[in-house]
């Protein structure tokens, strides 16, 4: 995961094509600081190998952004662990609430696709989070809560710590609205404690807990100064190579402090 004590991953969804993802690579590589250390490009699966290519020699990480829990078989649509592997995939992205929305992905998926991760080699970026209802009726720590104990359920405690932890309150994906610095310091902090009381405060003490929603260059020093917070899983503003590095030097800047 390289030295700096933040990842800022930046989640690309269903956008950009091969020849686009070369030209934001051509133009970030130039501009990233540290050598792209603590920095992850989640992108389409069409995209990893021409990512991959065009970081190589730097320490960017290239992310996929979904993995199948079976070897092999009749999945039609679906991408092994062994695919990416190929490839020199370095992290994954899974349980992400569009994944959880739109395509109906359960925890108990969750926890296969964890296992079959670790197993690789290939660190899983977990994506928990509440809808707006669940914290309109402030019941988001036990429901963030259910989901890591679902997902984490029979995981070696010294996996677990392996695990990068993304929280994303869904009210503030994509709609602009961002959790204020407390609340989302108030949720990563919980998080942490989640974990710590599974695998013990040592093997936790490396974990790194994301915030995920609307993280853009104007707010990203703020939530990350917060002690409980670690990184950024950054969607719209990952798209330009300008306003992604601007989030990445705001990082490296801490990093330095």
């Amino acid at each position: 995961m390289g030295d700096s004590k933040f990842l800022i991953a930046g989640n690309w969804k269903m956008n950009k094509t091969i020849a686009e993802a070369k030209e934001f690579a051509a133009k970030f590589r130039g501009m990233m600081p540290d050598d792209g250390d603590g920095v992850a490009i989640v992108a389409p699966f069409t995209q990893l190998q021409a990512l991959k290519e065009a970081f190589s020699g730097t320490k960017v990480m290239i992310g996929a952004q979904n993995v199948h829990y079976e070897a092999s078989g009749a999945y039609t649509g679906e991408i092994s662990v062994k695919m990416l592997k190929e490839l020199g995939v370095d992290c994954c992205v899974i349980g992400h609430s569009e994944r959880r929305q739109y395509f109906n992905e359960t925890d108990e998926a969750l926890n296969k696709k964890l296992r079959v991760l670790l197993d690789s080699g290939i660190t899983p970026i977990l994506c928990v989070g509440e809808p707006l209802e669940v914290r309109e009726k402030n019941e988001q720590m036990g429901f963030v809560g259910g989901q890591l104990f679902e997902d984490l359920k029979g995981l070696d405690p010294l996996d677990v710590r392996k695990i990068v932890i993304a929280y994303e309150p869904i009210w503030a994906i994509g709609t602009g609205k961002t959790a204020t610095p407390e609340q989302a310091d108030d949720m990563c902090g919980f998080i942490h404690s989640i974990v710590a009381g599974y695998c013990g405060d040592e093997a936790a003490a490396g974990l790194k807990v994301l915030y995920g929603g609307s993280m853009k260059p104007g707010n990203a020093e703020q939530l990350l100064r917060q002690e409980g917070i670690h990184g950024g899983l950054i969607g719209g503003a990952s798209l330009s190579p300008e306003s992604f590095c601007d989030i990445c030097d705001i990082a490296a800047k801490l990093n330095r402090e």
